[in-house]
């Protein structure tokens, strides 16, 4: 049986790093994880990397900050995930520098888990969120480094719990507010299913310097199939209010920063479509594709959750 790729995780601590950690383990890798001195202090994290370690993962001290603690860390693996908070994407130059320098990694992959940023079509409204993304990605390009992009669009823990109405927390039961026509499609994939598909390609060779986009059945609505979804399960019709796409846009641009990155989120999703407008074999490689075999939750078994 060939031998499993050692693993350096680093976000192991937030929310989709401990299942990316968690199904690393499961699935055979030696799992190393990069721990920051600051994470020892909350309770939160230490609880991760206890349970983490007492499943295997070795811990590493260290931080993006730190190009020594790095360098030990990468030394000793294959493959680097990189989990930050998307604003941070910036913060992996470093890690980019040290591992074109270690010249021992087979696969990189960056902290994108969202849109792909090359495919986005607001980029003037977006306040760098995705150029940032674009920005690694090209620095990766250019030192040559093997790489494998998860494109998995929306985690289902955004948006979707409130029908991605503005304002809410929870899905509508009397009104709800339909942008543009409602036809564009959307993507939701769980973040413990995007932690499974992320693992299953680090020793895949066909996803080697490719895209992997997540679009697994049953995880593609647009507005209204949702609203018709959602209707069913509460056993009655929703008052709606279409929202054309110049309002929405108006709206966008007088509300200030960071408060309007929501209903950017949604312009992206379900006016623009930039989750689904393109063919996926352009650039790459559909997950559900490549590994049929891998569970996953659905839309509408995660908005039974939610009744």
């Amino acid at each position: 049986m060939e031998e499993k790729s050692k693993v350096l995780i680093i976000g192991a601590t937030g929310r989709l790093g401990y299942h990316l950690a968690i199904f690393s383990l499961q699935n055979g890798h030696p799992t190393f994880i990069l721990i920051r001195e600051s994470s020892l202090s909350d309770p939160q994290k230490v609880q991760k990397l206890n349970f983490l370690s007492t499943a295997g993962a070795i811990p590493l001290k260290g931080s993006l900050e730190d190009e020594k603690s790095l360098m030990e860390a990468v030394k000793l693996v294959d493959v680097v995930i990189c989990s930050i908070p998307s604003k941070q994407a910036l913060d992996q130059k470093l890690l980019i520098k040290v591992i074109k320098e270690s010249g021992c990694i087979k696969k990189f992959v960056p902290s994108e888990f969202g849109v792909d940023p090359d495919k986005i079509q607001i980029s003037d409204l977006d306040h760098e969120f995705y150029s940032r993304k674009s920005e690694i990605r090209r620095l990766i390009e250019a030192e040559g480094i093997p790489y494998t992009y998860i494109c998995c669009n929306l985690l289902m823990s955004y948006l979707l719990p409130w029908l991605a109405q503005p304002g809410l927390k929870t899905p509508p039961r009397d009104r709800v507010t339909v942008f543009g026509d409602g036809n564009a499609k959307a993507v939701f994939v769980k973040d413990v299913d995007v932690a499974a598909y992320t693992i299953s390609a680090i020793d895949d060779p066909r996803t080697l310097n490719k895209a992997l986009y997540l679009r697994p059945p049953g995880n593609v609505y647009s507005m209204n199939e949702l609203v018709t979804i959602w209707e069913n399960k509460i056993n009655k019709k929703l008052e709606k209010i279409y929202v054309p796409e110049e309002e929405l846009l108006k709206k966008i641009k007088e509300t200030p920063y960071p408060d309007n990155m929501e209903m950017i989120f949604i312009y992206s999703a379900f006016v623009k479509g930039d989750h689904t407008y393109f063919d996926i074999k352009s650039s790459g490689f559909d997950g559900s594709e490549l590994y049929p075999d891998l569970k996953y939750t659905t839309v509408s078994e995660h908005l039974d959750t939610l009744l």
